[in-house]
């Protein structure tokens, strides 16, 4: 493959991961970093459900849309050059919140060879191994237990890092969910798994499926500390993730956050999600975590709404040129059908 054809060899600049205060960035540097992530995965996602619905884009496609706030807070809390991000099908944010560059995301949606994945994997796989974004999986709860992998090889080679393994609340009754915790904790392992319940599992209210409402308790079955945190709030995420990940770090324990949030969407591009009311909807759209970040910046006078429309429009711009690089990219070869293959 030559350069040109590699993925993001012709793309936007990768997104720089949010600072923390406490990491030497100013406060307001940081919440404006949080904010422009949280607009590019909002004005992504909207653009590949625009260019889905022109059929550019086939097969599953899952959006993050209303749940912006977990990944973009959560990765903020990590130094991607010691930590791993995987999840499962519901991976574009993740991916954003990791750098990864929007052009080759997009052109990966079109299946084009200048894809994150050379067009092969589609929206459930954006993956970059320079990222630490060790992907999307298509299985549910089948990424736990290499999520659950990758913390054994932290320890195992006494390196620094923590892994975040994010999952849905439909994975919560896989039995490779408590397959993994039980092995985290006998063997102390490195991981911050985070549920992340948008109250849905595809079209079935997790409250009808589940003995157990409250997901954060289940981490006391393993003696794992568990919690449960506002998923649309991006700061009190950040520091929820921080403070599990800090643990993971320095003391070499796992733990176990829920992420009470909500998707605006159905579950993928296929589902009109009529098995919830409008009144439901609303209710949650009232609580966007894009719209909760701007107030709070508004009121201590650390943004303005002039500023806001700016990173606004530069992120609409961003996810426009991404999708027009998919657009003008080449589709596969026939030669490359058989590479990439493990047999």
């Amino acid at each position: 493959m030559s350069k040109a054809d590699a993925p993001g060899s012709a793309g936007t600049a990768p997104e720089k991961k949010p600072t923390g205060k406490t990491a030497g960035g100013s406060e307001k540097a940081f919440r404006t970093e949080l904010l422009r992530q949280m607009l590019l995965i909002r004005r992504f996602e909207e653009k590949s459900a625009q260019m889905y619905g022109l059929r550019k884009i086939g097969g599953f496609c899952h959006l993050y849309i209303g749940q912006e706030a977990v990944a973009v807070g959560a990765v903020a809390a990590l130094d991607l050059k010691d930590d791993y991000v995987l999840t499962a099908y519901r991976d574009h944010g993740h991916a954003l919140a990791c750098g990864m560059d929007p052009k080759a995301m997009m052109a990966e949606l079109y299946g084009r060879q200048t894809g994150c994945s050379r067009g092969k994997g589609g929206s459930m796989h954006m993956f970059d191994v320079d990222k630490h974004m060790l992907g999307g999986n298509g299985i549910v709860g089948a990424h736990i237990p290499v999520a659950t992998g990758v913390a054994l090889k932290i320890k195992y080679k006494k390196e620094n890092g923590v892994v975040l393994c994010f999952f849905g609340d439909g994975a919560i009754h896989q039995g490779s969910f408590h397959e993994s915790l039980n092995l985290a904790k006998i063997w102390n392992l490195p991981i911050v798994y985070i549920c992340e319940n948008n109250q849905y599992g595809m079209g079935t209210d997790f409250r009808r499926v589940s003995s157990v409402t409250d997901f954060s308790k289940m981490g006391v079955s393993y003696d794992i500390p568990g919690s449960q945190m506002d998923g649309m709030d991006v700061l009190k995420v950040y520091a929820a993730v921080k403070e599990a990940a800090d643990r993971a770090r320095k003391e070499h324990q796992p733990s176990f956050i829920e992420a009470v949030t909500y998707r605006y969407k159905g579950h993928s591009m296929s589902d009109p999600a009529t098995y919830r009311t409008k009144e439901e909807l609303g209710e949650y759209k009232s609580q966007d975590p894009i719209l909760i970040l701007k107030a709070q910046m508004l009121k201590s006078k650390q943004l303005s709404n002039e500023e806001f429309d700016k990173i606004d429009a530069e992120r609409k711009r961003i996810s426009n040129e991404a999708a027009q690089f998919a657009e003008d990219s080449p589709q596969p070869a026939i030669e490359m059908l058989h590479e990439d293959v493990v047999v």
